[in-house]
């Protein structure tokens, strides 16, 4: 976490200042949603509403984070090593994953719109790796799935009291995945839920309802996934039951609070049945137990040998170490100029998927006008495309040789670098030629494909791609000359 979102984190978790004692003179102890005599304590150079802000930040940087790690998890998963009786299980473990990512798409989503009804900024950012915080769950790390890093994700995602000889097991393998004490992603949302039951804190009025048109609704986000239909657009396994993806519009306090308790309960099973295997803990957790069954050997079969925390080609000479506690954390350059160039495809796409997001947010209206896509139901539209996008470039990554010397040696992954930036422009119109910028870099980069591996050219997902973004490139051209040059 950046050094100046950090400094104010004292509140939230006051524990990890214990040896600050000037710190901790302004802190009460906090403790997690439903200790009603703990309560949280306004840090200097803050009111509560903005304080509520940076805490929608830093809980939007975590759901981010999480998403991506699961997707890296997730698509690590399968391949020729995976032994014929453990195949069909592998890829339902996967689906499960692939799953749960999607939901954290949607707790990323909602957290934007409690952000925008208390008319704070946006946050779509996180940090890049290789890092780490006191305060998230676990240091960044882009890792192959595995019982421990698995382990790391039970335990990020478990209740407050999550205790016993299985619960002991699993933390075990966490610190010896994160070289760290796992935290729990509950403990921030207890503490926004605590300032929002507030009136005094966060008064009515600073729920602004004119908002929701501007916010994502489960109509526009949650398509194809009502519950127990997950997996089926693919036709991959059978049908996991799962809970619908949750995307909630955020109109006043107790809409705000029902969103945070249900995010929650996703996450934890927070007052769940017992036998409730809905909630990313429950799920996380069977397949862990699943897989610590299985013999050593094949624990390692289960995910392709892919590189950590995968860095592409312009970072060659920025490979970084850093130490967590017991565990060293390393960048890996891809140097194989092949694979190098789908790891910059991987990223762009990445982030106009981050793009298509943001400026979604500022636009308000339906998604298609008499049939014909609006500005916004094309961003939300390109949206999905572009979450199929990056499953297929991971798809292609994960099969691709991290160096160039060893062809035979690690595969590289998806690098899931961030953009220099996501800050849009302020003219509608510059955001529009920020999209067809995007639009236009992608083609480039599919020319070089194309120039430097002539066996690209009849490739079905290349031909798919160009044509995708001629079509894009259409649309944006014509909101284009519909707005003029005062858009």
């Amino acid at each position: 976490m950046r050094s100046r979102v950090h400094r104010h984190m004292a509140s939230v978790l006051p524990e990890l200042f214990d040896e600050q004692p000037a710190a901790m003179a302004y802190l009460a102890v906090a403790g997690p949603l439903g200790e009603a005599e703990k309560k949280p304590v306004l840090p200097p150079e803050f009111n509560w509403r903005d304080y509520t802000v940076m805490l929608l930040h830093v809980a939007a940087e975590i759901e981010h984070s999480l998403m991506v790690q699961y997707l890296f998890a997730a698509y690590s998963m399968g391949g020729p090593q995976v032994p014929d009786e453990l195949r069909k299980k592998v890829r339902g473990w996967q689906e499960i994953i692939l799953g749960i990512a999607k939901e954290e798409m949607g707790h990323l989503v909602t957290v934007q719109n409690l952000l925008t009804s208390l008319g704070g900024p946006i946050n779509l950012d996180r940090e890049d790796y290789p890092w780490g915080s006191d305060f998230y769950p676990f240091p960044f790390t882009l890792r192959r799935l595995t019982r421990e890093s698995l382990a790391a994700y039970v335990v990020a995602e478990s209740p407050a009291k999550w205790t016993g000889d299985l619960a002991k097991k699993v933390k075990t393998d966490a610190e010896v995945a994160t070289g760290k004490t796992v935290n729990r992603v509950g403990e921030l949302y207890g503490r926004i839920d605590a300032i929002l039951g507030n009136r005094e804190h966060i008064p009515d009025e600073l729920f602004h309802a004119e908002t929701l048109p501007y916010q994502a609704s489960w109509d526009e986000w949650g398509r194809g996934y009502t519950r127990g239909e997950r997996g089926q657009d693919a036709g991959n396994v059978e049908t996991v039951k799962s809970p619908e993806l949750l995307v909630f519009g955020v109109f006043s306090r107790d809409s705000a609070r029902k969103a945070l308790h249900e995010i929650g309960e996703q996450g934890e099973a927070v007052g769940a049945d017992e036998q409730d295997e809905t909630s990313h803990f429950k799920r996380f957790l069977g397949i862990y137990a699943e897989l610590a069954e299985l013999p050593q050997g094949k624990q390692d079969l289960v995910a392709r040998p892919i590189a950590e925390n995968p860095v592409t080609a312009h970072r060659l000479n920025e490979s970084v170490v850093v130490q967590y506690a017991a565990r060293t954390v390393t960048t890996n350059p891809i140097t194989d100029p092949g694979t190098a160039l789908w790891g910059h495809l991987f990223n762009l796409r990445y982030r106009m998927l981050l793009t298509d997001i943001s400026h979604a947010f500022r636009l308000a209206g339906p998604l298609d006008n008499g049939g014909v896509l609006t500005g916004r139901g094309a961003l939300v539209h390109r949206a999905f495309a572009e979450m199929y996008n990056l499953r297929a470039l991971a798809g292609r990554l994960v099969e691709l040789p991290l160096d160039k010397d060893k062809p035979d040696g690690t595969r590289a992954g998806p690098p899931f670098e961030m953009p220099y930036s996501l800050e849009l422009p302020d003219r509608d119109r510059d955001r529009w030629l920020l999209q067809r910028d995007l639009v236009e870099a992608s083609r480039l980069l599919t020319d070089q494909l194309l120039e430097t591996n002539p066996a690209c050219v009849g490739d079905p997902y290349v031909v798919a791609l160009r044509e995708s973004d001629r079509r894009a490139s259409e649309q944006i051209e014509h909101i284009l000359d519909r707005k003029g040059c005062t858009g």
